[in-house]
């Protein structure tokens, strides 16, 4: 899985629809860090939900979980990631100190249905902090639907490997094969709630993969391109593919939370 706010997501709704223990949530976040604490993200939203400001010490994430639910819509949790770069911010919800902070990151946990959103980072050896954001107004999901997701990406690995092949700067370089299975083997590795769909499940792995490759590729400068303009007709290649990987990402994470919500 990609990120801590992935974990976040599928399991406080797991626990939100009856379906996981509070400390089932804590339990699955551990592979993210070993500790965890919540602040909020200025005085205004440390009053109306009484969790310590940022200068202060961070309470405990059932203290966000015990949160969330009282602030839950009727209509589920609707749990989500939105996962930000420069020029793509689909999903992201104001305000601009969070929006700032998901950029930061790379990655934001939206708790849309108690208007509630928090990014992680770390703050000390060991210790991730979530700092909460009160959101109003959820822009609505912008990524495509899993099937689509899936599709989308199978189909640029195969564009990309054509284009790079046509280009000649697909060159295999010695070692890379290991260099990305031992990416892939030091990922954190999550668990799942009982219930999660395998698809979703697939897709992510498959994601997983396509990153690790994109990483071993950028870490080749300029590999197998015979030329400055031939390796970036190569970034030029590969570029789909990252946000590719992103919007399978989030169109996983919902279609997991649809499911276990729906449980």
């Amino acid at each position: 899985m990609p990120c801590a706010s992935a974990s976040l997501a599928v399991w406080s709704a797991a626990w939100l629809a009856g379906s996981a223990a509070a400390d089932d949530v804590l339990d699955a976040l551990t592979p993210w860090s070993e500790a965890h604490d919540v602040v909020a993200a200025d005085a205004a939203t440390a009053a109306v939900t009484n969790l310590p400001t940022p200068d202060r010490a961070g309470t405990g994430l059932a203290v966000l979980l015990a949160l969330a639910r009282k602030r839950c819509s009727p209509t589920g949790p609707d749990a989500r990631i939105v996962l930000p770069t420069a020029g793509d911010v689909r999903g992201l919800p104001g305000p601009g100190a969070l929006r700032a902070a998901a950029m930061e990151t790379g990655e934001c946990a939206v708790l849309a249905g108690a208007g509630l959103a928090t990014v992680p980072a770390p703050v000390a050896d060991g210790v991730l902090r979530w700092t909460v954001h009160l959101v109003d107004d959820v822009p609505p999901a912008a990524h495509p639907s899993l099937p689509d997701a899936e599709h989308e990406l199978r189909s640029l690995v195969r564009d990309a490997a054509d284009t790079l092949a046509a280009l000649d700067v697909a060159k295999p370089r010695r070692g890379v094969r290991e260099e990305i299975a031992d990416s892939l083997r030091r990922r954190p590795r999550p668990t799942w709630p009982t219930g999660t769909p395998p698809r979703p499940l697939r897709v992510l792995q498959h994601a997983d993969e396509v990153e690790a490759i994109l990483l071993a590729a950028s870490g080749d400068d300029p590999g197998g391109a015979k030329s400055s303009s031939a390796a970036l007709a190569r970034n030029d290649a590969l570029r789909p593919l990252a946000t590719a990987v992103r919007g399978a990402r989030v169109a996983a994470v919902a279609e997991t939370v649809r499911v276990l919500s729906a449980a």
